[in-house]
């Protein structure tokens, strides 16, 4: 038992020491109201431990989105919440990578034609050519070439692969890359391998595959309308193409088998980015956007660019201290997106824009404004839960729509988003890693194993 005395230093200074007293087990004394006390204590703040305990661990699981209801929370703390949410969830390091690179893939195999330099490298000596929007293109072939993936032997292939670089002519004045050599490009290629090698004539193309990064796809042109006129070329349209235009209505540009591929960001400067941010850095920025806004939308060919969505948001919001509208370029803008927690993905011309990866990739909230946008990759990345989609007539609304969601769900939001598998679903690498943009493109490709000649034959025998 435990006994307590009161005793009295030399120094006539008042005080307890406790004596331990070892009792033997028979002939135990009666217990006093200390050990009755003491007793009591501890078994209540034994009890309040494992409650409290209950509690947290309750409450750190994650809500369905679609069970997310409305709070009521204050300004103030929604300020706490929403615009201080820190950076160190976004900053983890990726998951560990399995080495079996084809796993999952169905002993895909790929062959890559090794094809005139004037398709492809010479392109290269402009550096914009393997680093601007469009350089899908690049970073998919660089991938395969160093795959176990691809064979060298035609005969084991599944599928050809044509490296074409079309995005790279950046001869014009404004410097977006010109389109209009594309069509004669593709078609003196299909007329050189076809001419050279039997695999494009035995399929028709159907196993061939061709990356159309630019803005409506397989349609080679930046403007919808000409795009719609002119249409998927003829030698084409039996082919697979990897391209980031898709919508969920039918549309005469993705009238062709096709892969919807993320535009190209360079993972070296998301990574660049994130490494200067500090762990606990602040999101300050409650809504962002830089870019294009047109205070007068029509342009000087008479088309309304971004179908006014764009200047329709300058106009109600330009003044609002909780968005950041800038219409200017700044080549520093990924330390924006870094401070943001939701980012403005509007339309432009096309209805993808880089902004979504960019958005992804940096931590901030993509709200996702071009009514009937596909989005690539839906098997690997839940878009749903990590982004908003916003119709284009209620661009008004935004303050009251952005406003609900910090009051609601914004923390089930960033914590899906943060997840770094996420990220590196839509990033392209100029090595192939597991479960990166290239990988899901040869994982959507293996789905499409129906098309090739090879496989058909061994089915068949």
């Amino acid at each position: 038992m435990v006994e307590f005395k009161r005793t009295t230093t030399t120094k006539n200074r008042r005080g307890f020491y406790v004596r331990m007293k070892f009792i033997h087990r028979h002939g135990r004394p009666e217990r006093s109201f200390c050990y009755r006390y003491f007793k009591w204590v501890l078994w209540i703040s034994l009890s309040l431990y494992f409650f409290s305990s209950f509690l947290i661990s309750s409450s750190d699981k994650t809500p369905s989105l679609s069970k997310t209801t409305v709070s009521t929370t204050s300004k103030s703390s929604i300020v706490s919440r929403a615009l201080f949410e820190t950076n160190a969830t976004v900053l983890q390091q990726p998951r560990s990578k399995k080495l079996d690179l084809s796993q999952g893939l169905n002993d895909l195999k790929i062959y890559v034609y090794d094809l005139p330099s004037k398709y492809n490298s010479d392109w290269l000596s402009n550096k914009r050519c393997s680093n601007h929007l469009f350089a899908a293109e690049v970073a998919i072939h660089r991938a395969l070439m160093g795959s176990d993936v691809r064979t060298l032997n035609p005969d084991e292939a599944d599928f050809f692969f044509v490296p074409v670089y079309v995005s790279c002519n950046f001869s014009t004045v404004n410097g977006f890359p010109a389109l209009g050599h594309a069509r004669p490009l593709l078609a003196s290629v299909v007329q050189l391998i076809s001419s050279e090698m039997p695999f494009w004539n035995r399929s028709r193309g159907s196993d061939h595959v061709f990356v159309a990064s630019h803005d409506y796809g397989a349609c080679f042109h930046a403007m919808e309308d000409v795009a719609i006129a002119d249409g998927v070329p003829e030698f084409l349209k039996k082919s697979i193409i990897l391209q980031t235009f898709g919508v969920r209505f039918r549309h005469p540009c993705q009238d062709v088998e096709n892969v919807l591929i993320p535009p190209y960001i360079s993972p070296e400067s998301v990574r660049s980015t994130l490494e200067m941010v500090p762990e606990k850095a602040k999101r300050d920025i409650m809504v962002f956007f830089r870019g294009k806004m047109e205070v007068h939308p029509k342009n000087i060919s008479g088309r309304f660019y971004s179908k006014k969505v764009r200047t329709h948001i300058w106009q109600k919001f330009n003044r609002n201290r909780k968005f950041y509208l800038k219409r200017h370029r700044f080549d520093g803008y990924q330390s924006e997106i870094v401070r943001s927690v939701f980012c403005l993905c509007p339309l432009g011309w096309a209805p993808w824009s880089p902004r979504l990866v960019e958005s992804i990739a940096l931590g901030c909230v993509p709200v996702i404004i071009a009514d009937g946008i596909r989005l690539p990759f839906s098997g690997a990345v839940r878009w749903p839960e990590i982004s908003l989609t916003v119709a284009e007539k209620d661009v008004g609304d935004l303050a009251k729509i952005l406003q609900h969601v910090a009051d609601t769900n914004l923390s089930t939001i960033q914590r899906n988003l943060w997840d770094p598998e996420v990220r590196e679903a839509l990033l392209f690498n100029n090595n192939l890693q597991q479960g990166d943009a290239t990988w899901q493109v040869l994982y959507s490709l293996s789905k499409k194993l129906s098309r090739s000649y090879r496989r058909s034959r061994l089915s068949n025998q």
